[in-house]
């Protein structure tokens, strides 16, 4: 995708029909076989919620993580209002508390970030890579400008500040992690333009579409089965992700 090209939010028929389509992928999650998904290895895995939410809002996944057999952790900052103070030094307190999880269990860790929280995950592995086994992601827009999503708003209101990125936050922004990669999008996502999530692939760098909304992304059974593929890779033998049912 052209770093030129700047999309515009999803049309606001696609956002209305966000929570009764998320309500389906909820009964959807419910309804799958989870026999099928991968077993865990054990290794740390750390979650970091989308905008306005809480470890809550992604319990579903981090959930079905534990019972595969990862050791599961919160990013330990509640509610998620976005960026408090020096984005640098926030970031760095994130990037500690992951350093803290891979110490404790003398393993590297994954890290898994919903929509905003993706940022934060895609940021922690450039600023810890030596903590950091792999990222995925979520539905995050981290290859926009900020004007690319139906909550800009709501970041101003809980934020005190605009959701716009200048252009050298926005090539850091874009700047995919040293780490293994991968990005999860949906094309009839409501709330962030789908084009905002794409990455440019590389040896360890990946796109998987899914169907789905945007608010249901911690719940879909696709993206629970793409998340347990994907931890399942075995450290230092990362390949790109192939659908079982292909």
């Amino acid at each position: 995708m052209s770093t030129a090209f700047l999309p515009f939010p999803p049309s606001l028929g696609l956002l209305g029909m966000e929570p009764l389509r998320a309500a389906f992928e909820f009964a959807g999650m419910h309804l799958m076989d989870r026999s099928r998904l991968q077993a865990g290895d054990g290794h740390p895995v750390v979650f970091f919620p989308g905008l306005a939410t809480d470890r809550r809002a992604i319990a579903p996944l981090r959930d079905c993580c534990e019972r595969l057999g990862y050791a599961v952790f919160d990013w330990e900052l509640g509610f998620n209002t976005g960026p408090q103070g020096h984005i640098d030094e926030w970031l760095g307190g994130l990037a500690r508390h992951v350093e803290s999880v891979s110490s404790e269990h003398g393993r590297r860790a994954s890290l898994v970030g919903w929509s905003l929280g993706g940022i934060y995950a895609r940021e922690i592995a450039k600023i810890v890579p030596g903590a950091v086994r792999q990222v995925v992601t979520l539905g995050t827009p981290f290859a926009g400008s900020g004007h690319e999503t139906n909550v800009g708003w709501l970041y101003h209101t809980m934020n005190g500040q605009a959701p716009s990125v200048d252009a050298e936050l926005s090539a850091r922004l874009r700047t995919t992690p040293g780490v293994p990669t991968t990005s999860v999008y949906s094309r009839s996502d409501g709330v962030v333009a789908w084009q905002a999530c794409v990455l440019q692939r590389g040896r360890m760098a990946e796109n998987v579409e899914v169907d789905g909304s945007h608010m249901g992304l911690p719940w879909n059974p696709k993206v629970l089965s793409v998340v347990a593929d994907r931890l399942s890779q075995p450290e230092g033998a990362w390949r790109r992700y192939v659908a079982r049912d292909a």
